[in-house]
């Protein structure tokens, strides 16, 4: 059984004449990052969403398609949208896959439900586009998701294409660290994301229930804020990874500017945030340098037995990759991304989302 297959964007000119995918130098760099990543590419199927080289797109000395930017790596499959193939969103700004190359995307869905693989590897914005219809591969890599296009229901996760990285070599620890997730993934087929409540819009009641069910007696807090300025917008508190608490201060749609009704309940709410950071529990923080600096200059509030720091952990693993919130989510959790779900106002999360 193919537990994992990989999905480039088209054969360059050592391809089309070998007609096999990921040969030459883009080849022998996936090679080397599977390596890394504990995958065997002889058990992994390999493909494009175009087995086809267009001869009439610019290559560099490599065979793959270049360019100045990403535009030339696709132009040559584009035209207008009185060309693209009907249903299908665009590749590129105002540019859509002709429908001439709409029998690659058939072949492209006929091959993956013969393979049937537990995860599909897609890499760069063509193979994301064609499963998924959408873009933006520095926003949605290492984010495990359903194919919602060309054929359905497939895990897949996103990350570069070796030719990118060979322009930009800042990319491969990234890269490296998406395939070993999505080597942790091919062992089910199921998306599965983490199973966590995260309490929202809390009153004063909720606050003393959380700390009385979930507080007292935790083995370590997990602690973040949001600022604006010299506020603290909001700021939450996790003592396991499936339960958490937000407890706001800042909020646009209310008179005041303050989530709090008065002044007086807003001191109530500060006095439980005190009591939380002042609790001998260990605290673990994300970049806490900043946060636990902030919170004594701009409230006063001293955080006691602060622990360890997941920004400076990470960075003494993986010190050639981006060392955000964001970005380590997308590595250690199984969570989708928080960022592309987010939108401005209130909303609500499902605990399983």
């Amino acid at each position: 059984m193919t537990k994992i297959a990989i999905i480039g964007e088209a054969w360059g000119e050592q391809e089309s004449r070998e007609r096999t995918p990921f040969v030459g130098a883009s080849g022998w760099h996936l090679s080397q990052m599977l390596n890394e990543a504990g995958i065997d590419r002889p058990s992994c199927h390999l493909t494009n969403v175009f087995n086809i080289w267009p001869r009439d797109g610019k290559t560099d000395r490599h065979g793959y398609l270049s360019g100045p930017g990403k535009v030339a790596e696709v132009q040559a499959f584009c035209g207008p949208r009185e060309e693209a193939i009907p249903g299908w969103p665009a590749l590129m700004t105002s540019r859509y896959v002709r429908a001439e190359f709409q029998p690659e995307l058939d072949r492209l869905q006929d091959e993956l439900v013969d393979v049937n693989p537990n995860i599909i590897i897609c890499l760069g914005n063509t193979a994301l586009w064609a499963l998924t219809g959408h873009t933006a591969i520095s926003k949605r890599r290492g984010a495990v998701s359903a194919s919602t296009h060309c054929v359905s229901g497939f895990k897949i996760l996103p990350t570069y294409h070796p030719a990118a990285v060979m322009r930009q070599w800042e990319l491969r620890a990234v890269t490296v660290l998406d395939l070993m997730k999505a080597l942790r993934e091919s062992a089910f087929p199921e998306v599965v994301y983490p199973n966590c409540e995260v309490w929202t819009d809390p009153d004063l009641e909720d606050l003393e229930r959380f700390y009385d069910q979930h507080i007292v007696g935790c083995e370590k807090i997990s602690t973040d804020i949001e600022t604006a300025g010299t506020q603290v917008t909001c700021i939450g508190f996790a003592p396991t990874p499936s339960i958490a608490l937000v407890v706001p201060f800042v909020d646009p749609r209310r008179a005041r500017g303050s989530y709090w009704p008065t002044l007086a309940v807003e001191l109530q709410a500060w006095s439980f945030v005190r009591r939380v950071l002042e609790s001998p529990y260990p605290k673990i923080f994300q970049n806490g340098l900043y946060d636990i600096s902030f919170l004594w200059r701009s409230y006063g509030l001293r955080v006691k037995n602060p622990a360890e720091d997941t920004m400076l952990l990470h960075h003494a693993l993986q010190p050639e990759s981006p060392k955000g919130l964001d970005f380590l989510g997308s590595v250690y959790t199984g969570h989708s991304s928080w960022k592309l779900m987010r939108s401005r106002g209130k909303q609500t999360i499902k605990a399983d989302e």
